[in-house]
């Protein structure tokens, strides 16, 4: 019974090792396939950042403006001695221009006033814009009219006595935000970029709790599906650079096992079969060669004949030397005499003589 099992037992042994071998190789490639496939994802995730982070400029910049004015005026003159004036950068850190080269932006001002008589009696007033460069020079200018809007004394009274509760607890305030749109479609130069622009508002009466600069940004193109539809666009996006790199992958990866698509025998059989034809020449070519070379040789190689018996024609005593020693017999000589005759005949300058 031992013995029998002998046998049995090794043979299950060795499945067992193969078995075990091939499930420990198995499970090795599909790691490699694994940590290859996350470094894939990795990697167009981090290209498709670096491309929406380089091509995206900023979608909106808001800053508020803190307007100046003259005070070595009149005092008893009523209003301010100059306009009120603000000077607004456009750069981000310093070094960072906040308006994107070619790319369409909205430019307004949001102010904030109070419904008071003096701003009622103002009426409308002049807001003026004008941008620069970094070397000060005015590259565009605007200027746009705006009020506060008209309420008449019954509607403000009703207001009043609505909001009252609130006004006398401070969670609300008589006044009104005035946007005033600057720049519809403003675009800033690239060999000329916008730095900077001033403000100035044109009445010396106007009263203002507050001002906003906005900047906000019209996409068009790729640049509309990134901002519009932002989840749509990074799975295409990383889709799309995951797909190239898995396709660069497979490529390097037989070029490296199997140096190449086609197998190398394919690749010579494919190179002899369009090469054909010049092969053929040269083949062609080296054997009329060396037929020259052996004709020459036969020519120039003096040879010892014996006793001849039969025809002799001309072609074989063209290929003899001239001094060639030769056994003839006597019924036979007549015969060759003549062939000698005619050989020197056709050869100029030799003996004609037997």
């Amino acid at each position: 019974m031992g013995v029998a099992m002998g046998p049995l037992l090794h043979w299950l042994q060795d499945v067992a090792a193969v078995t075990f071998h091939k499930a420990r190789r198995t499970l090795f490639q599909a790691a490699i396939l694994f940590c290859t496939l996350c470094l894939l994802l990795w990697v167009s995730i981090f290209l498709y950042g670096s491309f929406y982070y380089s091509y995206m400029p900023t979608v909106s910049f808001s800053t508020p403006v803190h307007f100046y004015y003259t005070s070595d005026c009149d005092a008893t003159k009523s209003g301010l001695c100059s306009f009120p004036t603000a000077n607004i950068s456009f750069m981000k850190n310093d070094r960072d221009q906040v308006m994107a080269n070619g790319q369409p932006y909205r430019v307004s001002i949001v102010l904030e006033m109070p419904e008071s008589p003096v701003n009622e009696r103002l009426g409308m007033f002049m807001i003026k814009m004008s941008c620069y460069t970094k070397g000060g020079t005015t590259v565009s200018s605007v200027g746009r009219s705006t009020m506060l809007h008209y309420r008449s004394s019954l509607l403000q009274t009703l207001s009043t006595l609505f909001f009252s509760p609130l006004l006398l607890t401070g969670m609300a305030e008589q006044k009104q935000l005035i946007e005033v749109e600057l720049y519809p479609d403003y675009k800033t130069n690239a060999y000329h970029p916008t730095v900077g622009a001033v403000i100035e508002i044109h009445s010396r009466q106007v009263q203002i709790y507050s001002a906003q600069l906005r900047i906000h940004a019209y996409f068009t193109g790729i640049r509309y599906l990134l901002y519009n539809f932002p989840l749509t666009s990074a799975v295409i996006g990383v889709a799309t650079n995951f797909a190239f790199l898995s396709v660069v992958a497979l490529f390097g990866y037989l070029q490296f096992m199997w140096g190449g698509l086609r197998p190398p025998d394919q690749v010579r059989v494919r190179v002899m079969v369009g090469d054909t034809t010049r092969i053929q020449r040269r083949r062609e070519e080296a054997r009329k060669r060396m037929e020259r070379e052996n004709s020459q040789k036969e020519l120039y190689t003096p040879t010892v004949i014996g006793s001849m018996s039969g025809t002799l024609h001309v072609r074989q005593v063209r290929k003899l030397s001239y001094f060639i020693p030769v056994h003839i017999d006597d019924s036979q000589g007549v015969h060759f005499k003549q062939l000698w005759r005619e050989l020197c005949q056709e050869v100029p300058g030799k003996p004609d003589a037997f």
